[in-house]
């Protein structure tokens, strides 16, 4: 199939400003997951604020097709301008936009590209479609792609006083015993990130939860 008009003309305004010599640090610091096309995060931002003054934001009835598009394409900075589209139009993301981050999350899944989405628009979508959280909280916490149950974990980073903490807790507890070394870190990432708001409750849950990881322990207390 071929790819939306939006996408190739992205394509095209990217690619002009590849640069060879970057890709291999980039390949090599991401584990040799991707293939790169060497131009790092300022550049590419900018490149994108580029496009969008250029071209505008894509309709949003388009934007499931253009995430997939570039999702489909094998040099990773294309993953990263879907991902800063779809944060462009966070605001105006309908329910069903549910299914569209669902695959992004479980294709081509790396922590880059998962943990933005996680902290961000299923964080934005949770918080505004409360059946949306419930359907798909249900369904991600209990899977066996790590990456989901990641975002569960990761999804309320920025929530601050309005974290469920209750909740966090409750899917800490589920992941308690994973050797996922991405499992472990998202733990000890989402405590760490709740105590700037609520240090107290934070040190108490790592005190009296024996089986949390090292990994996750330390990563809790790091600001404490």
């Amino acid at each position: 199939m071929s790819l939306h008009p939006y996408v190739l003309l992205l394509k095209k305004h990217v690619e002009k400003h590849a640069n060879p010599a970057n890709a291999a640090p980039m390949k090599k610091y991401m584990r040799d997951q991707f293939e790169y096309l060497g131009i790092k995060t300022p550049q590419l931002v900018a490149l994108r604020k580029d496009f969008i003054e250029e071209k505008s934001l894509p309709p949003l009835k388009d934007l499931d097709r253009i995430a997939r598009d570039l999702w489909s394409l094998p040099q990773r900075e294309f993953q990263y301008l879907a991902v800063g589209l779809i944060g462009k139009m966070e605001k105006q993301l309908t329910e069903d936009f549910i299914t569209t981050l669902e695959y992004l999350i479980t294709h081509r899944s790396w922590w880059d590209t998962v943990d933005t989405l996680a902290s961000n628009s299923v964080g934005a979508m949770f918080m505004r479609y409360p059946k949306v959280k419930q359907k798909y909280l249900k369904k991600w916490r209990k899977s066996d792609n790590f990456w989901l149950r990641r975002t569960t974990l990761l999804f309320q980073l920025g929530y601050k006083e309005e974290t469920d903490f209750g909740l966090l807790c409750g899917l800490i507890e589920e992941n308690l015993g994973s050797d996922e070394f991405f499992i472990n870190k998202a733990i000890g990432w989402a405590l760490r990130q709740y105590a700037w708001t609520n240090p107290k409750a934070v040190r108490a849950y790592v005190k009296a939860t024996k089986g949390l990881s090292p990994l996750s322990r330390r990563e809790a207390l790091k600001n404490l």
